[in-house]
């Protein structure tokens, strides 16, 4: 469910009309919701209500400080992957307690910085990693709380891009070396092992991987702690999915997620973290648009809107679907027009989608991507030096703009012509 509805013909977030935005801040633009970003978090603390939990939000989804506040202040933590986002959470407000490092990225300064800042844990996915977290926190004088990141070698049977739990994958060491590796950090100066990090990708929509994955972490759990380590903690990672098309079969809901979770690992005694990003963001969001031309092909008719593969890159980059629909709502019955929907950028690739069903549109008409509020402004780009769009944040019956669209000559004096041209 999000806080997307029509009403007198408009649709609106919670109880503005996305015109009304439109007309104050121009197109395109994202727009989210607090009622559904709040509405969502609670879910996930239903599902895992009577388990000792911490909900760590996945900032790669929306990194957007309101956002983050907003999460931050219902009690989640944060799940970062960079100095930057870290960085993010805590200009929000999040301490950093509850802050966990995951990526397998990690370089010496980021982890200096993230020690000296304050840090729940950082996700540990290899063994230079792990002798590079341990020479600097010795240095600091201080310990690093780790979780070891396991590749369980299980198919998530989602897209290949954002699958990250087979032994194919860049992600974690192999499950088959656990506990070898596990022995290393625990003999390693200025580490904590307090637990064990698995994530096996995002946007699934079966909980069966989940369960194989989580089931292989339940045993590897008790051969290490029959090793004689203290595993106390079990980070499960996120990658729930989402109702893109709304005509497909619902994903399951988080209350059955919760149910995985407690009868593979719930007897364990670990304090569990999960990672969700897409299903507390995603559908708090939407992408509004208008319509430049409407052209006449070879065959198909192009709705060219002024929102490109720049703005939303999920399409062009996953061929991911995105419900499409008019902001002034069509009157019931109306015939259908197929549509290839496309941005102004020079490629073909600019394409949102093909041959879509739609009711006739024309020159200024609204259209709203459903879905956008997660992977849409933080992977945006200024590609064909077209500006960063604003985000808007609605609640209740007022909205502001978190993110102002900058100006031509803000995006030109960020490059310097040096003396010698």
């Amino acid at each position: 469910m999000d806080h997307f509805l029509y009403r007198n013909g408009i649709l609106h977030a919670e109880d503005v009309a996305l015109t009304d935005i439109a007309a104050r801040v121009g197109t395109p633009f994202y727009c989210y919701s607090t009622a559904t970003l709040t509405r969502h978090y609670h879910l996930f603390q239903e599902a895992l209500a009577g388990l000792p939990h911490m909900i760590c939000f996945a900032v790669k989804s929306n990194s957007n400080l309101a956002v983050l506040r907003i999460l931050g202040d219902l009690g989640a933590g944060m799940d970062v992957v960079s100095i930057g986002e870290y960085l993010r959470a805590r200009a929000a407000g999040v301490p950093g307690e509850r802050i966990v490092f995951s990526g397998v990225g990690k370089t010496r300064q980021e982890m200096r910085a993230a020690l000296q800042g304050g840090i729940r844990q950082f996700n540990v996915e290899s063994e230079p990693e792990l002798r590079a977290l341990s020479e600097v926190a010795v240095s600091l004088g201080l310990t690093a709380p780790i979780a070891l990141r396991v590749n369980p070698d299980v198919d998530a049977k989602t897209h290949e891009k954002i699958a990250t739990g087979k032994s194919e994958n860049k992600f974690g060491i192999p499950i088959s070396r656990a506990r070898e590796i596990y022995a290393e950090a625990a003999a390693l100066p200025g580490l904590d092992v307090v637990g064990i990090d698995v994530h096996i990708g995002s946007q699934l929509t079966d909980l069966a991987p989940f369960e194989a994955a989580y089931l292989k972490v339940a045993d590897l759990t008790r051969q290490l702690r029959a090793d004689g380590h203290d595993i106390r903690r079990l980070d499960l990672g996120g990658g729930l999915g989402i109702p893109y098309e709304r005509s497909n079969t619902a994903p399951p809901l988080p209350i059955e997620y919760g149910d995985v979770i407690r009868r593979t690992v719930g007897d364990l005694g670990c304090e569990i973290e999960i990672e969700p990003g897409r299903l507390i963001s995603g559908n708090a969001g939407v992408l509004v648009a208008s319509v430049i031309w409407v052209k006449q092909g070879e065959g198909r008719d192009f709705l060219i809107l002024d929102a490109a593969m720049n703005d939303l890159v999920r399409p062009s980059m996953y061929g991911a679907w995105h419900d499409i629909v008019p902001v002034a709502e069509p009157a019931p019955g109306v015939d259908q027009h197929p549509y290839d929907v496309v941005g102004p950028v020079c490629e073909t690739g600019d394409t949102f989608a093909r041959a879509r069903p739609l009711p006739p549109l024309a020159e200024g008409d609204l259209v709203a991507f459903r879905s956008a509020g997660a992977y849409g402004a933080v992977m945006a780009s200024e590609y064909n030096t077209r500006p960063l769009i604003p985000e808007v944040l609605v609640h209740q019956d007022h909205f502001a703009v978190i993110r102002a669209r900058p100006s031509f000559d803000e995006i030109l004096k960020r490059d310097t012509i040096p003396y010698w041209v």
